[in-house]
């Protein structure tokens, strides 16, 4: 709700506002239309602008459909892949920037037990359920409300919904606060469940469509990751990273190891793999970063989830025509999606992602954003 006083400053020239915000490192929040879905929904867009960065949220899938940072040199681009128009993001499914639920990544042959009951959910990616199924919280509208500093999405989804038990209550926060984006999750259900939530978005540091991130180098906080079978599906073993091409745990390019004579990397048509996080579960803590050196644009990954999976974009084929045109071709953007482990359900040993009733999940994932020269 608006208040008197606030009305009053609406009479003030929007270019005094945005001086005023600019000065004194305020986040702005305004709502716009962005279209509806087939049937007649609205869907709306939020842009969250802090004087620095610019964030573009809208209300299908929760997606984050621009993300625009300055360079070593102030110069603003956006940094993420994605769409023009709300029937572009229905109509194709990279997932580009969307809230993924109620299970992000991979659930082997769209089957897992709960509670001594067997569980099957929509198989979508060969013999597995990717991402939620085939109606996951990426293609389903969310309500939405203004907070300070950002916006609020909320999406009840029904007991039975893509095959999962209970009725789950999500909230999504994103807020834009000096340089970072801060994506809170919290859930609760009636029914025991499982749930595995994570944002999706695809980014390039050197600008959306502006070629590979093979020059992108990259540090993850992780001596131990999730090998995968042929379909994507971890074998269960926590394997060390060192001497293979998943030790990031001092910085490298992308480009340096992925073309490696190495199975993982083979199966995987590159990285695609799920990263054992070395701090505690639970603790805010900076799990990785990004550093592309034309522009000197940095990304640093913050979580309080015990993963982390790095997506390079390998099933971009050249295919799909992105924002302002531009076409996106494999290998042009990376994913660090902070996450439980794919298949957990299915894993004793992985870190629990079942929900009981009366217990509220909560997981924070940051996105900060910095430009300098090393």
């Amino acid at each position: 709700m608006v208040s008197n006083k606030a009305h009053c400053w609406l009479a003030i020239p929007a270019i005094l506002i945005i001086l005023t915000i600019s000065m004194q490192g305020k986040t702005s929040v305004s709502k716009q239309a962005f279209g509806h879905t087939s049937d007649g929904t609205a869907v709306d867009i939020y842009t969250l602008a802090d004087g620095k960065v610019e964030a573009r949220v809208i209300t299908y899938g929760g997606i984050i459909v621009s993300l625009r940072t300055p360079d070593r040199n102030g110069k603003l681009d956006d940094v993420v892949l994605g769409y023009d128009s709300v029937d572009q993001y229905i109509a194709q499914t990279p997932y580009f920037g969307a809230i993924i639920g109620r299970y992000a990544n991979r659930i082997a042959h769209g089957s897992f037990q709960l509670d001594g009951k067997t569980y099957s959910i929509p198989k979508n990616n060969g013999d597995n359920a990717l991402h939620g199924g085939i109606r996951g919280f990426d293609k389903v509208v969310w309500t939405a409300q203004q907070i300070k500093d950002g916006v609020e999405l909320t999406y009840v989804s029904k007991d039975g919904d893509q095959g999962f038990p209970g009725t789950l209550t999500t909230t999504v926060r994103y807020t834009l606060e000096g340089g970072a984006l801060r994506i809170e999750y919290a859930a609760t259900t009636d029914k025991d469940t499982v749930l595995n939530l994570t944002n999706h978005s695809y980014f390039n540091l050197a600008g959306q469509g502006k070629g590979d991130v093979f020059g992108h180098v990259v540090k993850i906080d992780a001596s131990r990751f999730t090998p995968a079978d042929a379909s994507q599906i971890p074998t269960g073993e926590l394997k060390p990273v060192e001497g293979t091409p998943f030790d990031f745990r001092t910085p490298h390019a992308i480009g340096e190891r992925i073309n490696a004579d190495d199975a993982q990397l083979h199966l995987g048509k590159g990285y695609d793999h799920n990263f054992v996080l070395d701090h505690a579960q639970g603790q805010l803590t900076e799990a990785a970063e990004v550093y592309e050196p034309t522009t000197g644009r940095i990304l640093r990954v913050l979580t309080t989830e015990p993963g982390v999976q790095l997506y390079t974009g390998n099933n971009l084929d050249g295919s799909i025509t992105g924002k302002e045109g531009r076409v996106y071709k494999q290998f042009f953007a990376l994913c660090l999606e902070t996450q439980h482990f794919p298949d957990s359900p299915n894993h004793p040993n992985f870190p629990t992602t079942e929900l009981k009733p009366g217990r509220a999940f909560h997981s924070v994932t940051v996105f900060q954003f910095e430009a300098g020269t090393r």
